[in-house]
């Protein structure tokens, strides 16, 4: 599904899901979601509808893969992964959040005919985020228990939903600036699921300009 689309080893396995994602990128250029069917992806895609079923159930787990793997994509470009504890890993994070959010923008991912499925695309970001925060809480500390498990969580939305609203303030300060006040928000939640005090500085807003390179000079 979406996520494993970033894992799949096989190259005619990735061709063939690059094709379909390609093919829904270029028809919602012109068409709303609602008027792109199967039929229109696998056409566009030049592959046969038994070939899409196959990767995918339906054109909105075509549209989930298409977002989470492009965030992904940005992820591994930029070598960003999460180690529990690190504040400057958690900015990395956030700070590559707003980016996504301002290309997707620019591509017109922000098209006002796709708004209405606007909470499918935020889901997909969301899932991304708590999937590189979970794979860094399981390094730290084995297993994810209900409680870390349920950090990741809520800290994916905190972070997306700070992003988003960031984004969406008309004239909004650089993505650099905000990081920060996104760390005061996010870490202690993430902390709170390792069980320490060892945030306790950031969580106060005490983040030291050598461990957060994306702060303003």
């Amino acid at each position: 599904m979406p996520i494993s689309d970033c894992e799949v080893r096989d190259p005619r396995i990735r061709r063939t899901r690059q094709l379909l994602q390609g093919a829904l990128r270029s028809l919602m250029q012109t068409k709303s979601f609602d008027e792109i069917s199967v039929q229109d992806i696998t056409d566009a895609a030049t592959v046969n509808r038994a070939t899409f079923y196959d990767h995918y159930t339906d054109k909105y787990a075509l549209l989930e893969a298409m977002v989470g793997g492009g965030f992904h994509l940005l992820l591994h470009e930029r070598d960003v992964r999460y180690d529990a504890g690190c504040a400057a890993a958690a900015g990395a994070l956030i700070l590559a959040v707003c980016d996504y959010l301002g290309q997707s923008h620019a591509s017109g991912g922000g098209c006002g005919r796709h708004s209405a499925f606007e909470p499918l695309v935020d889901a997909a970001i969301v899932r991304a985020i708590r999937r590189v925060l979970t794979d860094g809480l399981q390094k730290d500390g084995g297993n994810l228990a209900p409680v870390p498990a349920m950090a990741a969580a809520a800290a994916s939305w905190a972070i997306y939903g700070a992003a988003k609203e960031w984004f969406s303030t008309a004239g909004h300060r650089a993505a650099e600036e905000i990081v920060p006040e996104v760390l005061q928000l996010v870490v202690p939640i993430l902390e709170g699921a390792r069980g320490g005090e060892k945030s306790a500085g950031l969580a106060g807003g005490q983040v030291e300009r050598a461990d957060a390179p994306w702060l303003p000079a």
